[in-house]
């Protein structure tokens, strides 16, 4: 009992924050246009809760969850129904959504997806902000012989860092899978930027492929389907220091790189405790990268009785770093950009049937994602919300009629017609629009449900 209630609760939670703010973008330019609101709906259907504001508005909480909107007057709609001038001032009456120029009616259209955006910017930004970067690469640990026969450029060996596919610098280890989804159905050469620990320079390893990822079960994990089997790894950047440690009493520091302890060569975070596990109560001398420069430090490595009751080295610090509010805001940006690129680029590769449309989910399955990262904790429920955010952000700017992408389509031809469409016409395209989004709903939830049988 409750575990469903976590679920539900969560679920209602992701949706009317999504909606809200989504519908509030377009709320809040249509008051700073002057146009009067009728109606600013949380949910569809019958009305279970409403309250008047001081302009006007209704402010209402609908019986379905499934969506909102905000209702504006207009000319149309005081000409099919003269009543609703009741109540109206002539300053409202006067100031309709479609008396208004073309650009401040995109706008208008606009807000509700920019409104999305700019959540998951804030989501990414105060995530990033409040947890540390673990400045993870994916190390390749073994390569299938399938990519020495498709190599057209040198080759992998185990070791070689991934810092590129096709010229795009991969930042976050997870971008992998995403860069390599966009390819799915590709044919050509894939080129992997290669870093080695031993050379400074980028190895490009081009792989061929045919037909790249083409179906579901490959699209599920790319690499392996590449013939890639990778780990993931953390740079030797000092996070912090345990005060009073052997790291401190040495003066080593945060954002310090380590390279060198002894005689040993660091390449990851890993390798220290291999090397210093065998040295309790040694000196070394560990070699630095601070500020650029090549720093030498000496160290007394500190001891500690492992699960076995055995003394092992310890020198008390940890790995991953603190990003300042800028660094967190630059990257929330970055992620929000290239998450909609990509959900764009997936969206196209379904339409063509290189990605497999049982990706889509419905109310059911965001119902079960809400409910297990609810679970999970805070933070990847906050990560779902931004993603979430982003995805209607992008959904809602497809030019489908009943969707903003297609009244801002509809306003771009009356811009060029010079008139809008006829009143027939117009009709026949929203219920079009509204076939279109109601099909794509049904075969959601018919994904949903298939999943559970």
């Amino acid at each position: 009992m409750t575990t469903t209630i976590i679920y539900i609760g969560s679920f209602l939670a992701l949706l009317g924050v999504l909606i809200t703010i989504h519908e509030y973008g377009h709320f809040i330019f249509a008051r700073i246009f002057n146009v009067h609101v009728q109606r600013f709906s949380i949910g569809m259907g019958p009305v279970v809760y409403k309250r008047l504001d001081k302009h006007g508005t209704e402010f209402a909480i609908s019986a379905f969850p499934l969506g909102g909107y905000v209702s504006m007057i207009t000319n149309k709609l005081i000409e099919l129904e003269p009543e609703v001038k009741e109540g109206l001032s002539a300053e409202q009456i006067k100031n309709t959504f479609d008396s208004k120029p073309k650009w401040q009616r995109a706008l208008i259209m606009f807000a509700g997806p920019l409104a999305n955006f700019l959540l998951s910017i804030f989501i990414f930004s105060f995530i990033f902000l409040n947890t540390p970067d673990p400045q993870t690469i994916a190390v390749i640990k073994s390569s299938d012989s399938s990519i020495e026969m498709r190599a057209t450029s040198d080759f992998l060996i185990k070791g070689d860092q991934i810092y590129s596919i096709n010229s795009v610098v991969i930042s976050d280890p997870k971008d992998i899978s995403l860069e390599l989804l966009s390819y799915a159905g590709y044919t050509g050469i894939i080129n992997l930027g290669i870093k080695r620990p031993d050379i400074n320079s980028i190895i490009d390893v081009g792989i061929r492929v045919v037909d790249f990822l083409p179906n579901s079960e490959s699209q599920s994990n790319p690499l392996k389907y590449l013939g890639l089997d990778v780990e993931y790894k953390m740079k030797p950047v000092i996070g912090s220091v345990i005060k009073s440690g052997p790291a401190d009493n040495a003066n080593l520091r945060a954002n310090d790189i380590i390279y060198k302890i002894g005689n040993s060569k660091i390449n990851y975070a890993s390798d220290i405790r291999n090397v210093i596990s065998s040295m309790p109560n040694e000196n070394v001398l560990v070699d630095v990268y601070r500020d650029g420069d090549l720093v030498q430090v000496p160290l007394r490595i500190g001891a500690s009785q492992n699960e076995d009751g055995n003394e092992v080295g310890i020198i008390g610090l940890s790995f991953g770093t603190n990003r300042s509010l800028l660094e967190s805001f630059s990257k929330g940006v970055f992620e929000t950009y290239n998450l909609s690129k990509k959900t764009l680029q997936f969206i196209g590769k379904m339409l063509t049937g290189n990605m497999g449309t049982d990706n889509l989910s419905g109310p059911i399955g965001i119902a079960q994602m809400a409910g297990n990262t609810a679970q999970a904790g805070f933070v990847p429920f906050m990560y779902l919300m931004a993603l979430l955010s982003i995805s209607l952000g992008v959904l809602n700017l497809l030019p489908i009629p009943v969707l903003d992408g297609g009244q801002l389509t509809l306003l771009g031809l009356e811009a060029i017609r010079g008139k809008p469409l006829a009143d027939r016409t117009e009709n026949l395209v929203y219920t079009g629009g509204a076939l279109m989004v109601g099909a794509l709903m049904i075969f959601a939830i018919f994904n949903d449900i298939s999943r559970f049988i």
